[in-house]
């Protein structure tokens, strides 16, 4: 089973290799063809190719248009609901415990199990045999909430966040009188534009179902300067005012900070780095939006 899995793991990954190299292929040729549209100077760096790029032009435009098809991360996104599993790091404390709960309640086809003593190893197994579509792993300092790793299956990616200002939902005034409701929730993302903004939101957006219509149940993920504030909300029409709605924080409230993303799932500990914060980044543009 385990050389069937690396397996696998490898086909995917040249399968995912080759895309890549043939959408560099496509961006690169399209600039090429621009040049030669507008009678412009080919840029320095692609000359060499640029006469293979004008070849390929004659004969078939539509092979400078590659799209992701090759992309078995989330092939079943919309087709059957994630199956998410919430556990926390070894010896949780009672908030950590708490937060996970609540994570719990976060994701309408979620679990939770205890870590105990647990291994990353059997984690993922249990995962894989169970039908797991993502794991989420909860981790604390000195009792304080302040790392979430979602690793998604079969082969990745897995994405490593940091957390801040974690308010439990007994914490929120609002929420004492509020039940948590378990409804499929819509989605609210905003400022994630760049492409590694497109990539966060693609890794979030995986882990719930499509919303119903009529579903009262909101969430939203808000980037700002490349910490993404996370609130929960359910809200209720007034009868007497169609266009009024009564709007109820029911918590939690945290934010997230991206910082690495493997591509690979949790226990591949070689897995290759598709992108890692590094200090120098403080001082450039923000990365998730453009």
């Amino acid at each position: 089973m385990l050389r069937r899995e690396a397996r696998l793991r490898k086909e995917y990954l040249y399968r995912k290799a080759e895309q890549e190299r043939a959408q560099k292929d496509a961006i690169q040729g399209r600039v090429v063809q621009e040049a030669v549209t507008l009678n412009r100077a080919i840029p320095s760096e692609l000359q060499q190719e640029g006469v293979s790029y004008a070849r390929t032009m004659l004969f078939d435009n539509g092979l400078l248009d590659v799209t992701d098809e090759i992309d078995s991360e989330y092939s079943t996104f919309g087709v059957k609901p994630p199956k998410v599993l919430i556990t926390t790091s070894r010896d949780p404390s009672s908030r950590l415990q708490q937060f996970a709960k609540e994570i719990r309640l976060m994701f309408p086809n979620g679990q939770r199990i205890n870590r105990g003593g647990h291994v990353i190893e059997d984690l993922v197994k249990v995962s894989r045999t169970s039908g797991v579509t993502d794991l989420v792993v909860l981790h604390e300092h000195r009792g304080v909430p302040d790392g979430l790793i979602v690793s998604h299956f079969p082969h990745g990616p897995t994405a490593y966040f940091s957390l801040h200002n974690v308010v439990l939902r007994h914490e929120v005034e609002e929420a004492s009188n509020h039940k948590m409701s378990e409804a499929y929730p819509h989605l609210i993302f905003s400022n994630l534009n760049s492409k590694l903004g497109k990539r966060v939101q693609k890794i979030l957006t995986s882990l719930f179902p499509e919303p119903k219509a009529d579903s009262a149940r909101v969430l939203s993920f808000v980037n700002e300067n490349d910490f993404i504030s996370f609130r929960h909300h359910v809200f209720k029409c007034n009868a007497k005012e169609d266009h009024e709605a009564e709007i109820t924080e029911v918590g939690p409230r945290f934010e997230l900070r991206l910082y690495q993303i493997k591509l690979g799932t949790l226990d591949v500990m070689d897995a290759d780095v598709e992108w890692a914060y590094k200090p120098y980044m403080n001082t450039s543009r923000k990365k998730l939006n453009l």
